[in-house]
């Protein structure tokens, strides 16, 4: 079965010194990096918060649940992947949020194709899932992957959670929901 890796939203934003910072971001963009140098992946993409005016989403005053301080916006050096993770395996970007709220890749773009149809496009079956925030944008890729009907492994030691609970609880939700999970998640 042919199987690519999904890079979640390793963006400067969501590392450390950026406006929404996960503890344990950088390392992640490095260990993803050497990651894919040693691993055959067929393919490998990576997903993008691209905030344009995603109206609610952004708060003066966040709950961190649904609303949050301004981050990856369009034409900022935060919206940019991050300078440790090597984009020469990485095929294609998924861009997400720009209108609205989106935490899943799946709810991304590249050049108008959907992340869905550009997998099923090139005979994806299986993918693997790394990136920031385990609790958040990693979860919502993870499960929208499998209900789309890849199987889904979720690789744990190449994330970083927001929050113990909310990590604990995403990893509960993705088991339940048939995602293999690989690994432990980097804790702040």
């Amino acid at each position: 079965m042919t199987r690519a890796l999904l890079v979640v939203d390793v963006q400067n934003d969501f590392c450390e010194g950026g406006s929404l910072a996960v503890v344990g971001g950088a390392a992640v963009a490095g260990a993803i990096s050497e990651h894919v140098r040693s691993t055959g992946y067929a393919h490998v993409v990576a997903t993008r918060d691209h905030h344009v005016d995603p109206g609610g989403h952004f708060a003066e005053q966040p709950d961190y649940l649904d609303t949050w301080p301004p981050h990856c916006v369009v034409g900022t050096g935060g919206a940019e992947l991050h300078p440790s993770l090597d984009r020469g395996p990485i095929e294609a970007v998924f861009d997400k949020g720009e209108y609205a709220a989106a935490y899943s890749g799946f709810e991304g773009r590249a050049d108008g194709v959907g992340l869905a149809d550009w997998l099923r496009g090139r005979g994806v079956g299986a993918v693997d899932v790394a990136g920031i925030a385990t609790d958040h944008c990693v979860r919502a890729t993870a499960l929208d992957a499998v209900a789309a009907g890849f199987a889904t492994r979720v690789l744990l030691h190449l994330t970083a959670g927001v929050a113990e609970a909310s990590t604990d609880a995403a990893l509960d939700q993705l088991r339940a929901a048939g995602v293999e999970l690989e690994g432990t998640v980097h804790r702040p």
